[in-house]
């Protein structure tokens, strides 16, 4: 990758990361051989001294007279650094995790919302890190801070309750291209919670009853018009076999009496009383004609 580079982006890169090609000059090998040498006077004491321990998870930026000793962070284990003339920082890899306070935010159609948040991120380029930025934890703080605003301020309340993931994916690709010369990888962003005014909160709840509702009676209605159907076409078949009616009757009046009820109503066929009320009317005008 480096050999395709020209040689001004290269310099510029360089000097970008803090590392300088130049070499230490007459005074800084003067300086680097006094160094050596008061080591190996006060040796054994002085290696006490100059070896430093970097843990598995840490690694070490060595600064020689101001200028980083090489382009890659030194560590783990044990790293010599000698007196006066180094000064080394110690630099975290273990991924980060960033707290983002509530945001107050103006959405594109004029809600005023708290949105919180939080940033998963780790440092993979400790010589980055430490040339390149100040405060690397600092600056990526408020960074993720102004990029969930400027983010969220682009869209819609609908948008920010329904899309968290895609707005999220936004900000974590947003934030890992500003904080890549920092040496930052940013794993993962996560919005935690969404804070709208209670007043719209009951206007919201009102609306979505009211949708509830509605859907309700349409519902309802579909099943009565399903239902008067289902009963049309069982009317069609008892009306074809009048023994299923009867017998749909005596079904209907067993059910009724396992239910231990103390009064059982059970309607008479008209044909029934019909003939009864033939009979009666029948007998009564043959006892007129008998006394005629």
């Amino acid at each position: 990758m480096d050999a395709g580079m020209s040689s001004p982006e290269k310099q510029d890169k360089d000097n970008l990361v803090g590392i300088n090609k130049k070499q230490l000059g007459v005074c800084g090998w003067i300086l680097f051989s006094l160094s050596l040498l008061l080591m190996i006077i006060t040796f054994p004491i002085s290696i006490w001294m100059c070896l430093k321990i970097i843990k598995e998870y840490e690694r070490a930026v060595v600064f020689r007279l101001g200028r980083i000793q090489a382009d890659k962070a030194k560590g783990p284990g044990l790293i010599l650094v000698l007196p006066c003339i180094d000064v080394f920082v110690k630099v975290d890899l273990r991924t980060v995790t960033c707290n983002i306070p509530p945001q107050e935010i103006l959405t594109r159609d004029s809600v005023t919302t708290q949105v919180d948040g939080v940033v998963y991120y780790r440092i993979y380029s400790a010589v980055s890190a430490v040339a390149n930025v100040n405060d690397v934890h600092q600056a990526t703080f408020l960074l993720a801070q102004t990029t969930l605003r400027n983010v969220l301020g682009t869209q819609t309340l609908s948008q920010i309750l329904a899309g968290r993931e895609e707005i999220a994916h936004s900000i974590q690709t947003l934030l890992d291209d500003a904080t890549e010369l920092w040496g930052i990888r940013v794993a993962r962003v996560e919005i935690k919670d969404v804070r709208i005014p209670v007043q719209l909160q009951r206007s919201m709840a009102a609306e979505a009853e009211a949708t509830r509702e509605a859907r309700a009676r349409v519902l309802a209605a579909e099943g009565e018009m399903n239902a008067s159907k289902s009963l049309k076409s069982a009317s069609m078949v008892l009306t074809e076999s009048p023994i299923a009616l009867q017998l749909r009757y005596l079904q209907t009046l067993t059910t009724v009496a396992t239910e231990k009820n103390s009064t059982i109503v059970f309607p008479l066929p008209m044909n029934i009383l019909e003939g009864i009320g033939g009979i009666s009317y029948d007998n009564n005008h043959k006892k007129v004609n008998d006394r005629a």
